[in-house]
């Protein structure tokens, strides 16, 4: 057991669990955020090979012929970075990142998921309003993430889009449409959400249940970013057998749990 280290003031803590969210400026410099575009321009050139485990994902509109990518990296996503990249553990382990998410769920904290997710200029596509929890096989569905851009993320080029106190509504309907799986607009109104404008190294700190989603990346600047998944080791893994082997961030096993 690892006694957790009060990162967030009280007022802090209240605010991310009353809303949901939690925006943190500066939680990474601008220079370890260059040097992540560097390690993802190496991967997205092929100049260096993706860890074991992990997986790129093409932009789906440009794999089927419908966009030109011509001089534009067409990579959406990288998934489980933190595995085999001691660059990105390092930054899952960043002690404030840590310290937050014990003071949100438990001292004991495993990774449910790092993935990069890339927003190519021009080609980079939406991700409509979903919630994470309602596809992630972990019970109680009470995880918490940090989003960080290594780029400026803008109203153009898809920040985050956040609906504040939505995670107390429970799951919600998702269903599925061409390349997405997304809450009918029905379920809520458009008029709550939020954008959330963030210069790179800021942290948006995310409850798994929050409604959220980015838009279509219209401009001329990439936007690329990671998203952090934590889970508090006493959690229950509820999906087909065999249960992964979830990479341990602090603090100890529990006996039942993840």
């Amino acid at each position: 057991m690892t006694e957790a280290t009060a990162v967030l003031s009280e007022e802090q803590a209240d605010s991310a669990r009353r809303d949901g969210y939690l925006l943190i400026k500066g939680v990474k410099t601008r220079e370890d955020c260059g040097a992540y575009i560097e390690r993802l321009d190496e991967y997205d050139r092929g100049a260096r090979a993706v860890p074991d485990g992990s997986v790129i994902q093409r932009e789906p509109r440009v794999e089927r012929g419908e966009l030109d990518a011509e001089g534009v990296s067409d990579v959406r996503k990288i998934t489980r970075v933190a595995v085999g990249d001691a660059l990105f553990r390092d930054l899952v382990m960043t002690p404030s990142v840590v310290g937050t998410m014990q003071q949100l769920m438990s001292p004991n904290l495993k990774l449910f998921r790092a993935d990069v997710l890339m927003k190519p200029p021009q080609v980079g596509s939406a991700k409509g309003m979903h919630q994470d929890s309602a596809y992630w096989p972990i019970e109680p569905m009470d995880l918490w993430s940090c989003w960080m851009p290594f780029d400026p993320a803008t109203l153009e080029n898809g920040c985050m889009v956040v609906i504040p106190g939505s995670h107390k509504r429970g799951v919600l309907p998702h269903e599925a449409v061409t390349d997405d799986y997304v809450i009918p607009e029905q379920h809520y109104r458009v008029e709550d959400t939020i954008t959330v404008p963030m210069d790179p190294g800021d942290g948006l700190f995310f409850h798994s249940l929050l409604l959220h989603g980015t838009a279509e990346n219209t401009s001329s600047m990439p936007r690329r970013a990671i998203t952090i998944s934590y889970m508090a080791a006493e959690y229950r893994y509820t999906g087909d057998p065999p249960k992964p082997d979830y990479l341990r961030i602090v603090g100890g096993d529990v006996p039942g749990g993840v």
